[in-house]
C-alpha cells in the first residue's frame, strides 16, 4: 500500500510538471509565431526594400503629379472605427490621383507617380517585391527602387485597365478595343501566349467602358467583368463559357476561396457575393451602414483571410470614406477617411494578409 501511494504521488507530480510545461509552451507559441511573420505573410519580408537607401525619391520613369488641391485637404473626422493608416500595411491606388502609395506601420513610406492623365485601376505587389500595375495607356512592372523591368503600351485607340500576375513570368490583362482582347504575355520572352477576342457591344462602340477587371482563377479559368454589357462571364482555357451572372455595371469580380464570386456593381453601389447557382449569399450597400461610414461609390472590393470585406471608394469631391472594412455580419471595424494623405481609392492590396499574390487564388483582391 505504501508503495502504491508513493507511485501515485510520483505520477501526479510528473503530470503536474508536464501540464505546467505544456502551459508554458502554449504561452510561448504566439511569440514564436510573431518571430517568424514571413512564413504565412510573404510580403512582409520585402517591405524593407522600399525604404532602402538606394530608393530614389523620383525614379527615372516617374513623372511628378500636380499637388492636391487645397480644398481637398480636409481634416480626418474624429472617432472613426479602427486605427486609420495603421490598420493595415497596404498598397493603394485611385482614379484621379496618379500617385501610388505604399503604407506601412501607419505611414506612407513609398510612392510612385505617373503624371497627369487617366488612370490607375489595378495594382499588385509580388512576393519578390516588384509591383505590377495598369495605367490605362500601359501596364508595367517596376522594382522597389523604381526600375521598370517590363512594360506593354496599349496601341492607339485601346486601353488597359486591369492586370494580374500569373507566376513571376506571365501577366494577364485585357486590352479594351474593337474588339477587346484578353492577353497573357510572358514578360521574360515577350511572347504573347494568349490573345483572344472578347465580345463587345458593337464594332463601333466606345472602348473605355468595356472592362475594368479580369482574373485568372485557381481552377485555371478566366473571370471577366463586362462593365458595359452588365454581366460577369467565366471562360475555361479554350474560352468556352462555363458560368455567367447578369448584374448592372460589374466593375470588378473576384473568385473567393469558398468558390463564390464577389462582384462590385458600380451603378447601384453594391458589393454582392453570389454562389455557382447565382444565388446572393451576402451583399452590402452604403445604406446598410451607419450614416457617418457610408461611402458614395464603389469600384472594387477585397476579401481578407479573416472573412472581412474592404470596399474601395473614389469618394465624392474629396468627401466620405475611401476604404471601409466590414465583417460578415456588416459591422464596420475600420473606416479610412484620410484626404490629407491619400486621394480616391480604386483598388487596394492588403499586404499583411497571407498568401502568394502571383499564385492564382491566393489573393482575393
Amino acid at each position: 500500500m505504501a508503495l502504491n501511494k508513493l507511485l501515485h504521488r510520483s505520477l501526479a507530480r510528473t503530470a503536474g510538471v508536464a501540464a505546467c510545461a505544456a502551459l508554458v509552451f502554449a504561452a510561448m507559441q504566439p511569440r514564436v509565431r510573431a518571430a517568424w511573420p514571413h512564413a504565412s505573410r510573404p510580403l512582409a519580408k520585402v517591405l524593407p526594400r522600399f525604404t532602402a537607401p538606394d530608393v530614389p525619391e523620383m525614379g527615372p520613369a516617374e513623372t511628378p503629379v500636380p499637388p492636391r488641391k487645397p480644398e481637398s485637404l480636409k481634416p480626418i473626422p474624429p472617432g472613426l472605427p479602427g486605427k486609420g493608416l495603421a490598420q493595415h500595411d497596404l498598397l493603394y491606388i485611385g482614379e484621379g490621383e496618379n500617385k501610388m502609395f505604399l503604407v506601412s506601420r501607419g505611414k506612407i513610406v513609398w510612392t510612385y507617380s505617373t503624371g497627369s492623365g487617366w488612370e490607375y485601376d489595378d495594382v499588385w505587389m509580388l512576393s519578390n517585391g516588384n509591383i505590377l500595375f495598369s495605367r490605362m495607356q500601359y501596364v508595367a512592372e517596376i522594382t522597389p527602387d523604381k526600375k521598370v523591368v517590363w512594360r506593354y503600351d496599349a496601341p492607339q485607340g485601346t486601353e488597359i485597365h486591369t492586370c494580374q500576375p500569373i507566376g513571376q513570368d506571365k501577366v494577364l490583362f485585357i486590352q479594351n478595343g474593337l474588339p477587346p482582347r484578353l492577353m497573357v504575355v510572358n514578360i521574360k520572352t515577350n511572347a504573347v501566349e494568349v490573345n483572344h477576342a472578347l465580345p463587345a457591344i458593337s464594332a463601333t462602340g466606345r472602348v473605355h467602358g468595356q472592362f475594368r477587371r479580369v482574373r485568372y482563377t485557381a481552377q485555371g479559368t478566366y473571370l471577366a467583368s463586362f462593365l458595359a454589357m452588365n454581366k460577369v462571364v467565366e471562360y475555361d482555357k479554350d474560352f468556352n463559357e462555363v458560368w455567367s451572372y447578369d448584374i448592372k455595371s460589374p466593375w470588378a469580380a473576384i473568385r473567393l476561396k469558398n468558390g463564390n464570386t464577389l462582384i462590385t456593381d458600380e451603378l447601384d453601389v453594391e458589393t454582392r457575393e453570389v454562389n455557382r447557382k447565382g444565388e446572393t449569399v451576402w451583399s452590402v450597400k452604403p445604406s446598410d451602414l451607419p450614416e457617418p461610414y457610408r461611402y458614395s461609390n464603389a469600384q472594387s472590393a477585397t476579401r481578407l483571410a479573416n472573412g472581412d470585406t474592404i470596399i474601395c471608394s473614389r469618394g465624392g469631391k474629396a468627401e466620405g470614406p475611401q476604404l471601409v472594412e466590414i465583417t460578415p455580419d456588416k459591422k464596420v471595424v475600420w473606416v479610412l477617411q484620410d484626404w490629407m494623405d491619400l486621394g480616391p481609392a480604386t483598388a487596394v492590396q492588403i499586404l499583411d494578409d497571407p498568401g502568394i499574390p502571383e499564385r492564382p487564388g491566393d489573393s482575393q483582391h
